[in-house]
């Protein structure tokens, strides 16, 4: 089965002045939609659309000096015009080019993909070449639409769509997952992460924002999220390798994020590890479900009662293990709670099923 894939890409250093030019050439165009299409709304009631907008910008690109070309003029008009859509409002965020203002917009140049060709370790595109580290073997793929972003340390990166052959997962179990704060993630089956690389650099983080050290901080942040990021990669690919069935529990860092354990919840990235097993098991054809997690934690996963014994509020989030006064079964508190997910997965693709 084919699916699509975007790779991100380092851009060597040397082009950064080059794409910082062309970013702040997009920025003009998304400033002038951002403009005529509030202009629209507020004097004639009329919303412009993205095609309404490339007409308005055509010609843009043959200006003198400008570099980039129609192709990226009308990908910025076809996303300004998505953007303002999906977020409601008749006139968005203007994008700031000046480096120094707390404001500034990290530089993106996005393209269609007749835009952009792969030539000799080489990325060229609106009459420059680009060179790079080509991890992936970028020849080996046909490059579809994509953009290119910068980092809050000013390094460049090359995003960009390709066509790629899944690969099944030959995994029979199924298997159930946890998510919590003191661990990120724990499955029914043992398995666990932890995560926490936040906390672990806090004091080094702290340290570099008192010194004033901009630089510093920026790559202790850089840090934390590749650390993160690396770990829920390598968790998820390993799930669905050896899985047929991934159920997770419905627990929402939104809630969560507004209270005193704002740190821990975005530092254990379950959101990020939903996405990773969502379409890595729709890659690998294998079902991946969101389930309803109540009470998982305070039922007993051996005989399915709720004993008076099992951790219960505010009171019982220091239990960690725990015996049900039922049955008499030792239970760890969080592969207790996943196996009761497991099963609550069953139950669902069981009533799929008879409803069919």
């Amino acid at each position: 089965m084919d699916c699509t894939k975007t790779l991100r890409l380092r851009i060597k250093d040397k082009h950064a002045r080059v794409l910082s030019a062309m970013a702040r050439e997009v920025n003009q165009v998304w400033n002038y939609c951002n403009e005529t299409s509030h202009r629209a709304i507020r004097e004639r009631s009329r919303w412009l659309s993205g095609y309404d907008l490339q007409k308005l910008t055509n010609g843009f690109s043959k200006c003198d000096g400008v570099q980039i070309g129609s192709p990226t003029v009308q990908q910025v008009c076809e996303d300004y015009a998505k953007a303002r859509k999906q977020f409601k409002r008749t006139k968005l965020r203007w994008r700031v080019s000046n480096p120094k203002s707390s404001k500034y917009s990290l530089g993106w140049v996005p393209f269609k993909a007749r835009a952009l060709q792969y030539k000799a370790g080489q990325i060229a595109f609106a009459g420059q070449k680009f060179s790079l580290w080509d991890s992936y073997g970028l020849g080996d793929y046909e490059l579809r639409a994509g953009s290119f972003s910068e980092d809050s340390r000013g390094r460049w990166y090359l995003n960009v769509v390709v066509k790629v052959q899944a690969k099944a997962s030959s995994g029979t179990a199924s298997i159930g997952i946890d998510l919590g704060l003191k661990e990120a993630a724990v499955a029914s089956d043992g398995q666990r992460i932890v995560g926490r690389f936040y906390r672990q650099l806090e004091g080094d983080l702290g340290l570099a924002q008192r010194a004033g050290k901009k630089q510093r901080t920026k790559a202790i942040h850089a840090k934390i999220a590749n650390q993160r990021k690396d770990m829920l990669h390598k968790f998820s690919t390993a799930l669905v390798k050896d899985n047929a069935a991934i159920f997770v529990g419905d627990v929402a860092s939104t809630k969560l994020v507004k209270t005193k354990m704002a740190k821990s919840t975005l530092d254990a990235g379950w959101a990020s590890l939903k996405t990773m097993l969502e379409y890595k098991s729709q890659q690998a054809g294998i079902v991946f479900e969101v389930v309803n997690e109540s009470y998982t934690t305070q039922t007993c996963s051996c005989c399915g009662s709720i004993p008076a014994s099992s951790p219960k509020g505010r009171a019982g989030l220091r239990i960690r293990e725990w015996v049900c006064g039922d049955c008499g079964a030792v239970h760890d508190r969080d592969v207790n709670a996943a196996k009761n997910i497991l099963a609550a997965g069953h139950r669902r693709l069981a009533e799929g099923i008879s409803g069919v």
